[in-house]
């Protein structure tokens, strides 16, 4: 099963109390929690190429699975990370922000948790 394609964000759950957490500013949530964010991804065997633009927000992001890389995180930080694929899950830590990518069909479902919140993003394939 392949994750290459383009996804258009649907529905989110918990997005202002995760940014807050993250340290986002007030208005950088405001301006982001009505937009429809797509998300394009390049899967080559185990290499990926993560495009996500948000608005004026672009966030790129590559990696190997089970190699360490460095990911930009949603604040504009660059931290190390491993991401690890079981079955139609990418699965990675960074700064103790874990993040799950399930793919379902054309249904991409993003499980982002910080200590006990969670953010969920559902996108479907364009």
């Amino acid at each position: 099963m392949s994750f290459t394609g383009k996804y258009e964000l649907q529905s989110q759950e918990n997005f202002e109390p995760f940014m807050k957490a993250l340290g986002l500013p007030d208005d950088q949530i405001q301006k982001g929690k009505d937009i429809k964010s797509i998300s394009e991804i390049v899967q080559d065997g185990k290499k990926f190429k993560v495009t996500v633009t948000t608005g004026t927000k672009v966030l790129h992001n590559e990696f190997t699975i089970g190699e360490e890389c460095e990911m930009e995180m949603l604040t504009g930080e660059k931290v190390k990370a491993v991401v690890q694929m079981e079955g139609n899950k990418l699965i990675a830590s960074m700064k103790g922000l874990k993040s799950v990518t399930e793919l379902n069909g054309d249904t991409i479902v993003n499980t982002l948790t910080l200590g006990d919140l969670t953010y969920k993003r559902i996108s479907k394939r364009i």
